[in-house]
């Protein structure tokens, strides 16, 4: 039942894509009816679609970058960083909350890890949230920490599938990783899943249920770091979030499937490559010029 309900709503956002295509590309004939979504809807959306599409593609096979693939994606496209922030932060609600809920029904989540990290990733994200609010000039300092940081786990990553044997090692306080990782992720518009998972991989965790569990906590991070966003800073957009929430949406069930069938080392290696480049993007992005 519960995969029954995910397909059908990716099928309906599929559709409502599938429409808002030919009412924009290139047919304008077809009924200007379609023009008329709540009067703000233009072809614009069809960028945001496409952004969420990838983003949630890459975060459900992959268990990472949700957020800083739509924020660095909605920037190269012209929109505002709090634009981007706001919009991402809220439409993650209902993307991870598919794509956790398919990692879930697939049999990709470990109930223990899941506990673990949760709650702590949740208060972090609330820090996180409360404090972008009241000191967002000084977001500039945070981004190329965030990010270098993730550029050395990616290189850990790759590093450790070199090797013939990785050998698995206990993450010491996993409470403290993911309270940084739900802090992190608030403040810069992304990072959960690149700090989470990409530390959990490197200290030799199954990818598979390391990339499910993280998933299916975002959910839960998404609504505390959207929430206080909110209550401090209110929320617009509506555009932008619709978009991001039809495209992923139709990525996610793809995701958690390629999260299932994709052999472990050819897993981490994506990952490491992914991280790498979604690092140093970042760290370009913040070099002054």
């Amino acid at each position: 039942m519960t995969s029954v309900l995910v397909m059908v709503f990716a099928a309906i956002a599929l559709m409502v894509t599938g429409h808002l295509l030919f009412t924009y590309i290139p047919f304008r004939t077809i009924g200007n009816t379609a023009l008329n979504l709540a009067g703000q809807v233009d072809s614009d959306i069809l960028i945001f679609i496409l952004a969420g599409f990838v983003a949630q593609l890459i975060d459900g096979a992959l268990g990472m970058a949700y957020g800083v693939s739509a924020t660095t994606f909605l920037l190269s496209f012209g929109v505002s960083p709090v634009a981007a922030s706001a919009s991402v932060h809220a439409s993650e609600i209902f993307t991870s909350g598919v794509s956790g809920w398919m990692h879930l029904k697939f049999g990709n989540v470990n109930s223990k890890l899941f506990k673990n990290i949760v709650l702590p990733g949740v208060l972090g994200a609330i820090l996180g949230a409360y404090l972008l609010f009241s000191f967002e000039e000084y977001l500039y300092i945070i981004k190329p920490i965030v990010a270098a940081y993730t550029l050395v786990l990616g290189i850990l990553i790759l590093r450790k599938v070199l090797r013939k044997k990785v050998k698995k090692k206990p993450v010491k306080r996993l409470g403290f990783l993911a309270t940084a990782g739900g802090f992190l992720d608030a403040i810069g518009g992304g990072g959960w899943g690149p700090i989470v998972s990409s530390t959990l991989i490197a200290k030799g965790r199954n990818p598979m249920y390391t990339i499910g569990s993280v998933n299916l906590a975002e959910f839960f991070v998404s609504i505390a770091s959207s929430s206080t966003f909110v209550a401090f800073a209110g929320i617009s957009h509506w555009q932008i979030i619709v978009g991001l929430i039809l495209g992923g949406s139709i990525s996610a069930p793809i995701g958690a499937i390629m999260a299932r069938r994709l052999p472990v080392k050819t897993m981490m290696i994506i990952v490491g490559i992914v991280v790498i480049i979604v690092s140093l993007r970042l760290i370009v992005m913040t070099l002054p010029f």
